[in-house]
């Protein structure tokens, strides 16, 4: 089978300057709203054959700047059964794609936090998969309530995969593409596209993110679609810091399409499901996940700890804390 993907590159409409639930709730569906005319159009241009959008971090509301974690929540964290959620599987449903975002989400066992999330909806506008993001520097992580996370979810809910058909589907969230283990963890339970939604910022020279991009495809034998915002209205960070480069990475690392700056449909290819399947079943040097030896890294990896899990169990989940954290950390590898 083959089908083509978009990495659709946005503007990101940001909720910072809002004061109510009421005022972000309402740019947030009228942010629904274009960019269901942004996806027909695009589906027009590009060709039916699009089953697959995927939009930039954050997409809705932009990312928490001097917000506390309280004032986040209550403002901008979607709720599960919300009506944010609801707005954007009815678009799902009318434009009978599968699509994947990133937005900052409510957990009704953790009503003191928020949970940065990535999801796949399906053409029937239900959710197929969420996502928690794992690594982050400002915002709580599954790993920050590790205990409590793993008795609420299970360990199998951290790396979710969905078979579908147009391949098995997985997320990574922003600079998690520099993690290796989340985009191999997630390839051992069956990946096959990766959907990166981010928020890079733009340089001209080679950055470690898009360096990382390329490589997570080919050591995982996967497409990477990462979509990257086109600019942010309405916030006080530069709207050309996060602005372009949204691309698709073939299973060789081959960049197939990449956008430029601005609202772009540019980064648009096709997945060939049959070739990367062929790829992976081929015996070859180059057949990297075939040769993977987990047993050599595993009590590298058991016997090591350096982040400390639980670290918001006894603690505000705030800036002061995580740059602390993050100071403990660096003094107990190199004292």
């Amino acid at each position: 089978m083959s089908y083509k993907a978009l990495a659709l590159q946005l503007a990101c409409q940001t909720v910072n300057t809002f004061q109510t639930r009421d005022e972000a709730e309402a740019a947030m569906l009228r942010t629904i709203e274009r960019l269901e005319q942004q996806i027909a159009a695009s589906i027009n241009f590009i060709g039916k054959d699009t089953l697959l959008v995927v939009v930039p971090e954050s997409f809705l509301t932009g990312p928490p700047l001097s917000e506390t974690t309280e004032q986040w929540r209550e403002k901008a964290a979607l709720e599960i059964d919300g009506r944010v959620y609801e707005a954007l599987g009815a678009m799902v449903q009318r434009q009978q794609i599968y699509f994947s975002g990133n937005v900052y989400e409510q957990d009704a066992f953790f009503p003191e936090l928020y949970f940065q999330t990535s999801f796949i909806m399906g053409p029937n506008g239900d959710v197929l998969l969420r996502y928690r993001r794992l690594n982050a520097m400002y915002t709580p992580t599954p790993h920050d309530v590790w205990e409590l996370y793993l008795d609420a979810y299970g360990y199998d809910s951290l790396f979710p995969v969905v078979k579908t058909n147009i391949g098995t589907l997985a997320c990574i969230a922003s600079d998690e593409i520099l993690f290796p283990e989340v985009a191999r963890c997630l390839t051992m339970r069956g990946a096959e596209v990766l959907l990166h939604a981010t928020a890079d910022v733009s340089s001209p020279l080679v950055s470690p993110k898009n360096v990382a991009k390329q490589a997570r495809a080919i050591e995982n034998m996967a497409y990477v679609v990462s979509a990257n915002a086109g600019g942010v209205i309405d916030s006080p960070i530069p709207s050309a810091t996060h602005n372009g480069g949204s691309k698709i990475i073939d299973p060789r690392g081959m960049i197939l399409a990449e956008a430029a700056q601005g609202e772009s449909l540019a980064a648009t290819a096709d997945i060939d499901l049959a070739a990367l399947r062929e790829f992976r079943q081929r015996p070859a040097a180059g057949n990297l996940l075939a040769r993977q030896r987990n047993e050599l890294y595993a009590q590298s990896y058991a016997q090591t700890s350096i982040y400390p899990p639980d670290t918001l169990l006894s603690q505000p989940a705030e800036r002061p804390h995580f740059v602390r954290t993050q100071q403990e950390v660096i003094k107990k590898l190199y004292s």
